[in-house]
């Protein structure tokens, strides 16, 4: 049999060493020693690969190679299943990352009971006890859920995936990662070595027994999941849940995806009975208002296939003392200072002695470019103290001179506002030889630069622009 020893591998040279040193004696890097489990092959298993008794690997055509039919578990949740493609595919290992107290194990927990056949819910944070009360607040002790989910509270890896053979459930959750341990290794719970060790050793029992393996794992400061970048590298998903902690909606997306897109976004409401999908979420991040707002322009965004609109809110007022702050919630505050300066260079509107503020209503975080358009509006409309037409929807991307660039999908925006009750549109001009999208109920005004979209989005009645003017007012 293979012998198994731990040595501590430089993660920049490869190198191996018997113990831990502060720098690497080979490339001279700081802090890139990782203790790992290093299997030694046997006597009989060298001798036979040194005469090449070994089993030969036969190469296949890329045209002979049969379509595999991969089946797909669905969890229930269909925001979720979203997300992934279709489902849980069997032997597939998914990352779930997310803050603290964000409901990364409230949804997980919902997903072994969506399952609707054996899986097993390892924990090393919680008791099972404590499980158990998770479960009764979200109504899964009755009929099925409660007889098909299995509570391990362990964290040491062999002992789950013994229990793991045992039961052969069609989905085993490890809740968190950070507390899994290897016995081999001396380091302690949620250190480099044994969260490598720790989703390796899951890896191949997943690969091995076709079971699906879903991992927790916690953030760090900067919103990166914690540990070794290798941990990403390893898994087929990588599933974040966003969201503001005291905020009721959550965003489930896909940062890596080998079965399916990682473009789609899942979009779920936190309630007294754990997470629940929500109905429309076109309009979820919408704010509600009695009349037009100044600085509030609604945004038609497009996450994957599915369009979402959003409010952006600025916020310009004059700066006190000192340097003007720029802050931005939702968005680049790059994208923002550049904004500033281009509405101040190239529309008449400068705000170098304001500070400015900017938000995406509903804790949503977009970087596509196509909001450069709304916000620049939303700034000159807080600046002007004029509101801008409330049934209006603004998108385009905006250029350092001043001209509008279209975005993808737009005529799929459009009709998507027009569902929602909205009536008229500011978008980029076609280029040559292209039309504007037609879209049945909604007026769309198209415009070149960032200073005719200001004059059409706030002009007084009495403008010179014709009757596309007036229809724009608040």
């Amino acid at each position: 049999m293979a012998k198994s020893t731990s040595r501590y591998i430089c993660q920049s040279c490869g190198d191996a060493f018997l113990r831990w040193e502060g720098q690497c004696r080979s490339c001279a890097a700081w802090n890139s020693l990782v203790e790992t489990v290093v299997s030694e092959p046997s006597r009989r298993r060298r001798s036979r690969e040194a005469v090449g008794g070994g089993a030969a690997s036969t190469p296949v055509a890329l045209a002979d190679i049969g379509e595999a039919d991969v089946p797909r578990l669905p969890t229930g949740l269909g925001e979720l299943d979203r997300v992934l493609g279709g489902g849980l595919v069997p032997g597939s290992v998914v990352l779930v990352g997310g803050e603290p107290g964000i409901g990364k194990s409230t949804l997980l927990l919902q997903v072994a009971a969506g399952l609707r056949q054996p899986v097993l819910y390892a924990t090393g944070e919680e008791s099972a006890a404590q499980v158990r009360l998770r479960a009764a607040r979200l109504d899964l002790l009755t009929n099925d859920p409660g007889r098909l989910v299995a509570v391990l509270a362990d964290h040491d890896i062999g002992r789950i995936v013994e229990a793991a053979r045992r039961q052969r459930p069609a989905a085993v959750i490890i809740d968190s990662i950070q507390t899994a341990t290897v016995d081999e290794l001396d380091g302690a719970a949620g250190s480099v070595g044994q969260v490598r060790e720790s989703t390796v050793r899951l890896m191949d029992f997943a690969k091995g027994e076709g079971i699906a393996v879903i991992l927790v794992g916690h953030v760090t400061k900067d919103g990166s999941i914690a540990g070794p970048k290798t941990l990403e590298h390893l898994v087929d998903a990588v599933v974040s849940v966003e969201g503001e902690r005291y905020a009721a909606l959550r965003l489930v997306r896909a940062a890596k995806n080998r079965f399916g897109s990682t473009e789609e976004v899942g979009v779920f409401e936190m309630g007294g009975h754990g997470l629940s999908e929500v109905v429309d979420p076109a309009r979820a991040f919408l704010a509600d208002h009695p009349e037009p707002a100044p600085g509030s322009v609604i945004a038609p965004t497009l996450e994957g296939s599915r369009p979402l609109l959003v409010e952006v809110q600025a916020l310009v007022a004059p700066a006190g003392y000192g340097t003007p702050a720029r802050k931005a919630s939702g968005l680049d505050p790059n994208r923002l200072g550049l904004l500033v300066a281009v509405l101040g260079r190239r529309a008449g509107i400068s705000l170098a002695s304001h500070d400015v503020y900017a938000n995406l209503a509903g804790g949503l975080a977009v970087g596509e470019p196509g909001l450069d358009l709304p916000v620049a509006l939303a700034l000159a409309s807080s600046l002007r103290d004029r509101p801008i037409r409330a049934d209006a929807v603004v998108i385009g991307e905006v250029g350092l001179l001043g001209e509008l660039r279209s975005v993808t999908g737009l005529e799929r925006r459009l009709r998507e506002a027009a569902r929602l009750g909205y009536g008229a549109a500011i978008v980029p001009r076609a280029g040559r030889g292209a039309r504007a999208p037609e879209v049945a109920g909604m007026h769309v005004h198209e415009v070149a630069t960032l200073r005719d979209a200001v004059e059409v989005a706030l002009a007084s009645p009495s403008g010179r622009h014709g009757e596309a003017v007036p229809a724009m007012l608040g």
